[in-house]
């Protein structure tokens, strides 16, 4: 138990975070980074997603505290990719409960960071009748994964008080000493 046991980063903070993904590859990337802010992660797997979105929202509207959710979304920079998003944020609004306040926000690959970060591209296919302004595309997997990650924690951090992190660490770090003790106290199998 001691080692599953997580300190409460966000007990304190006035919103609820999760991170939404296009696919599980990218999940792979932000995993471990969302597994220590303590935030949610959701591979959406495109439009197949939009049940997803409503199980999300019934799932948000059950356990909501009053705080405002915040979603960061990492997708394909393509004709599809552009418009997944944005059909999942109006499918999860859709079933909210007006209580529940949201910020959907595409943290990536948006058209700026093709060019900030000089992403490789690919021409779109002629047949896409979806999104015309896009004329090249990026795979998300094509951002460099230290960047992407790196993108990922500022935004989420951003959200924490400046030492919400070390203090969450500290206290999980006690109270799994504690349970390690309550451990030694019991007596072994063999004792038995």
């Amino acid at each position: 138990m001691a080692s599953l046991y997580r300190g409460k980063v966000w007990a304190d903070v006035e919103v609820y975070c999760e991170v939404w993904v296009e696919s599980r590859s990218i999940a792979g990337v932000v995993r471990q980074d969302c597994e220590e802010l303590a935030v949610s992660l959701y591979p959406a797997g495109g439009f197949s997603s939009i049940s997803f979105a409503y199980e999300a929202a019934r799932y948000i509207n059950e356990e909501h505290d009053g705080r405002a959710l915040v979603i960061f979304y990492i997708g394909d920079y393509d004709p599809a990719g552009v418009l997944i998003d944005v059909a999942i944020e109006q499918e999860i609004r859709r079933h909210l409960d007006p209580d529940v306040r949201m910020r959907f926000v595409r943290l990536g690959i948006t058209k700026e960071q093709v060019t900030q970060y000089d992403l490789p591209t690919k021409p779109r296919k002629d047949k896409e009748k979806r999104s015309r302004h896009i004329t090249e595309t990026v795979e998300a997997e094509a951002m460099p994964a230290g960047i992407m990650r790196a993108l990922l924690r500022d935004a989420i951090e951003a959200l924490l008080p400046a030492d919400a992190l070390e203090v969450a660490k500290a206290a999980e770090e006690s109270e799994r000493n504690y349970l390690r003790q309550l451990a030694d106290m019991l007596p072994s199998p063999k004792d038995e």
